[in-house]
């Protein structure tokens, strides 16, 4: 869930009080010589796949053990589809640093503000069922809630929150990883958190990445359904594309469902890794609670741009973006375009949460590729290198 400007939606704390940086200026620090050579050859779907796509195929695990090897990561996962709908998954490291298990295939994880787009899709299906208004404030569907120093919901726009155009202070910058992994927040208190602290700029003024966006987002879903968003994402979207292995933890739920990789934190970012696979996610809520795997994630990403989630209108809304940082990144409403090498964009999201990683998306030709790390990278290289891994799984 926490902020960076390049494709890195990552979700900054604090420690001891005082801001954390996003990003640190310390190498990766390698984490043994228990995750070193533990790189698990690919596994095919397809047993006979051209020669074209078994070269993307090596590059693919190349990347993955790259990750593992330089930079670190102890598991790396990889699930990529190609436009015609074959899907091939890899995996890198170890699962479990203690007991040395191999890393499950396509297991699960924490997606982090990969929830963010499944947010923006219910609203933009409120849209288009004429109960929700993009160009509508926030004090029309929650009147009075959001005021602060600056801040006026009778200013802010429903479009605003979905593009992080709205200025509302992040209220992930105010919290640290124990408060993240420990206590259980009602979305109300993370809100309040948030209008703690002054606006960050007038509404539509520029973009700026927070997560409390997307908690007004969420709030705006349950007070026009009458339904909690848990159930308006569970039958809206996961139960309507068949996302079997996707799901919104339920209150008090801090494990992981289905086999998984473990993952580590590192708190502060030169320190050891420390297992923060048991997590209460409540921190993220509509922003960044999510649980699924990489071939979930390729399903999703590729019903909603081939039209199956949302109307053509209401898709286009998604799509149309702005300018987000300087890497080439883009952001619509809860959806991100960013460059290939080998030409054209792809769309998705990515997410952070402590513990896990996650980078991917899907081409205007159905292909779709997304790889998780077990552990946030903690330097520009790293990052740099799992967003290499997506590229050369689209490009070949």
């Amino acid at each position: 869930m926490r902020a960076r400007t390049r494709q890195s939606l990552r979700f900054p704390t604090r420690q001891g009080g005082r801001r954390r940086r996003a990003w640190p200026a310390v190498a990766a620090v390698a984490i043994g010589v228990m995750t070193l050579g533990v790189l698990a050859p690919p596994a095919a779907s397809d047993s006979a796949a051209p020669a074209a796509a078994a070269a993307r195929q090596d590059a693919v695990q190349r990347a993955l053990n790259t990750l593992v090897r330089d930079d670190g990561m102890p598991a790396a996962l990889a699930s990529v589809q190609d436009r015609n709908g074959r899907a091939r998954t890899y995996t890198a490291g170890v699962g479990d640093l203690t007991t040395g298990t191999k890393v499950p295939r396509d297991g699960q994880v924490r997606i982090g503000s990969n929830t963010k787009s499944f947010t923006a899709v219910v609203v933009l299906q409120l849209v288009a069922e004429r109960r929700v208004s993009l160009d509508a404030f926030v004090d029309t569907y929650l009147p009075g809630l959001v005021r602060g120093k600056g801040i006026d919901g009778g200013r802010i726009t429903v479009r605003q929150l979905l593009q992080h155009t709205s200025g509302l202070p992040d209220y992930g910058m105010h919290l640290d990883d124990d408060e993240i992994r420990n206590r259980y927040f009602e979305p109300r208190e993370l809100l309040d958190l948030a209008l703690e602290h002054p606006a960050t700029a007038a509404p539509g003024e520029r973009w700026g990445y927070s997560n409390t966006n997307y908690v007004l987002a969420g709030l705006i879903v349950q007070k026009v359904t009458g339904r909690p968003l848990a159930e308006e994402i569970d039958r809206r979207i996961i139960k309507r594309i068949g996302l079997r292995h996707t799901y919104f933890p339920a209150p008090g739920e801090m494990t992981i469902r289905e086999p998984h990789p473990r993952g580590y934190h590192r708190s502060p970012a030169d320190g050891p890794l420390r297992d923060f696979t048991e997590m209460d996610p409540s921190a993220g809520w509509a922003a960044g609670q999510l649980i699924s795997t990489n071939s979930d994630l390729n399903r999703f990403f590729t019903a909603l741009l081939a039209g199956r989630l949302l109307p053509a209108a209401q898709l286009a809304e998604m799509r149309t973006t702005i300018p987000a940082g300087t890497s080439g990144l883009r952001y619509g409403l809860g959806l991100t375009s960013r460059p290939l090498s080998c030409g054209g964009v792809y769309w998705g999201h990515g997410g952070d949460i402590a513990g896990y990683e996650t980078r991917g998306g899907v081409t205007e030709d159905g292909r779709a590729a997304n790889v998780a790390v077990t552990s946030i990278p903690t330097d520009e290289a790293a990052a740099r290198h799992v967003n290499d891994a997506v590229d050369r799984a689209l490009c070949g």
